[in-house]
């Protein structure tokens, strides 16, 4: 009995193994990742020491607490957003600025994220060291295309404001539309959504979209999914950054099915803001069922400390979505990036032809 029990145990953990081999081997995209919440810690510390940052402790396991959400740290979503506070402290410099959106691509690029979108809020980067928006803008761009071309990933840009610093709203949007010929291809509104509304946004929402931008909006993550509805018809959204209290209206369930807007979910955030009790509760895969564009992505790898892979896994073991749906929900992905045509027929091509021999060639024409 005890060998046929060890025997189950080694067995399960080969099959565990074998799973994160296969998932950590596909290619995978990212829709949704913040350049803030991708910070290495050991980067953080060299930053740190380099600079004398003003920090609680110079101790990396100390100050992890700060920047990190850690293992019996109780759910929230105030908690959660304020571990940027302490990160803006950070880009105190062209080079670190540059290092950190470097990095933040390798980081991508290493765990087989083929297509990357990568947002940031130019504010975060630029106001405590008083630095122009449109030089940080012009960093990040440079160091994206840098690491492009250094690893086997395709990354665009989009622009994040802050629904609590509307005053930048007209200037970060022009700043944008300038530069969508250098891999911008976005504008999101992102931040508490509970005590913010959208409204000082629609204007400059609708005139970047005029301009050839895409949108997406951080919506019913912890507001209310009527939130969902705004955004679509006063901002214009593509897409949803989290929607996970979509599930609580059957309307505005069926209104992302019909229009087809792509909800960007993002499991482990989801449980460590508290927009979820359990992962066992998500609606990832409820959502999937219902015919809705959903995909799987990071949000804030270094403050969840996880991987895009981590949180295939999550889906695969925690949410119970089978394995089929996993590679839907990515191919999902490569029809919502926020590409022109041909690029965009290129990178769905590609992506069926790459997902198909994970699912015995089957066809990822999807409705």
């Amino acid at each position: 009995m005890i060998t046929s029990a060890s025997n189950l145990k080694e067995k399960s953990k080969v099959i565990k193994r074998d799973l994160r081999n296969m998932i950590f081997n596909m290619p995978k995209i990212d829709l949704h990742r913040h350049l803030e919440g991708s910070l290495r810690l050991s980067t953080l510390a060299d930053i740190a020491h380099q600079h004398g940052v003003d920090l609680p402790s110079m101790s990396l396991e100390e100050l992890r607490p700060y920047v990190q959400v850690i293992d019996g740290e109780t759910p929230d979503f105030l908690g959660f957003l304020a571990k940027f506070k302490l990160l803006r402290r950070f880009y105190n410099s062209r080079e670190a600025v540059e290092r950190i959106a470097y990095e933040a691509v390798a980081d991508a690029a290493a765990d087989n994220v083929r297509y990357l979108e990568l947002r940031f809020n130019p504010v975060a980067l630029a106001l405590n060291q008083g630095f122009s928006f449109e030089d940080v803008v012009d960093w990040v761009i440079l160091a994206v295309n840098r690491a492009q071309t250094d690893h086997s990933i395709q990354v665009r840009l989009i622009v994040q404001l802050g629904r609590h610093e509307p005053q930048y709203a007209w200037r970060l949007a022009e700043i944008a539309v300038d530069r969508q010929n250098s891999g911008i291809v976005g504008l999101d509104l992102a931040g508490d959504e509970i005590n913010h509304s959208i409204l000082e946004f629609i204007h400059v929402f609708q005139w970047a979209k005029k301009q050839g931008l895409h949108i997406t909006i951080h919506a019913a993550e912890v507001g209310p999914p009527s939130n969902i509805r705004e955004a679509i018809e006063k901002l214009g959204a593509e897409r949803i950054g989290h929607g996970v209290r979509a599930r609580e209206d059957i309307a505005i369930m069926d209104l992302l099915n019909r229009q087809r807007v792509t909800l960007e979910v993002c499991p482990t955030s989801n449980l460590q803001t508290g927009v979820v009790p359990r992962l066992g509760q998500h609606p990832l895969f409820a959502f999937y069922q219902l015919g809705i564009p959903v995909t799987i992505n990071t949000d804030d790898p270094s403050i969840s400390n996880t991987t895009l892979t981590d949180e295939y896994l999550i889906a695969t073991g925690s949410i119970n979505v089978p394995f089929r749906a996993l590679c839907h929900m990515t191919f999902y992905a490569a029809q919502a990036a926020f590409l022109p045509e041909p690029e965009k027929s290129r990178l769905v091509d590609w992506f069926s032809r790459a997902l198909s021999k994970y699912t015995a060639g089957s066809s990822f024409d999807l409705p």
